[in-house]
């Protein structure tokens, strides 16, 4: 089993990038999809972005798509998510999320997770 710690998140403008990092220790991380979720206050913990999508590919939420971007490397172990042209809406707690093999884009079958950075875009 993987375990996981993010980093990178901020206060950020409106406008403005960050890159989030997910580190994960353990073994056989390459098998894993690294999905990301965030959760804003008072809300429910909502699905961002995913790897290992029908056979490699990355899906994103709507909300996100064309803004973020996910990438792996799994030399370092490490997952990425590229946050540009940020909202004030995307202010959040993030958490990246481990699944053995498999993707999914419902965070109940998650169950490896890390702490969450909190990204605070301001307008």
């Amino acid at each position: 089993q993987v375990q996981l710690v993010e980093s990178g998140g901020g206060l950020v403008q409106a406008g403005g990038s960050l890159r989030l990092s997910c580190a994960a220790s353990g073994r056989l991380f390459s098998s894993y999809a690294v999905g990301w979720f965030r959760q804003a206050p008072g809300k429910e913990r909502e699905f961002v972005a995913t790897d290992g999508w029908s056979g490699g590919g990355t899906k994103y939420a709507d909300s996100v798509k064309g803004r973020f971007t996910l990438s792996r490397d799994n030399a370092k172990n490490t997952v990425y998510l590229q946050m540009n042209s940020l909202k004030s809406e995307d202010t959040a707690v993030y958490y990246c999320a481990a699944r053995f093999l498999a993707p999914s884009l419902r965070f109940l079958e998650y169950d490896t997770w890390g702490q969450g950075t909190q990204v605070t875009v301001s307008s």
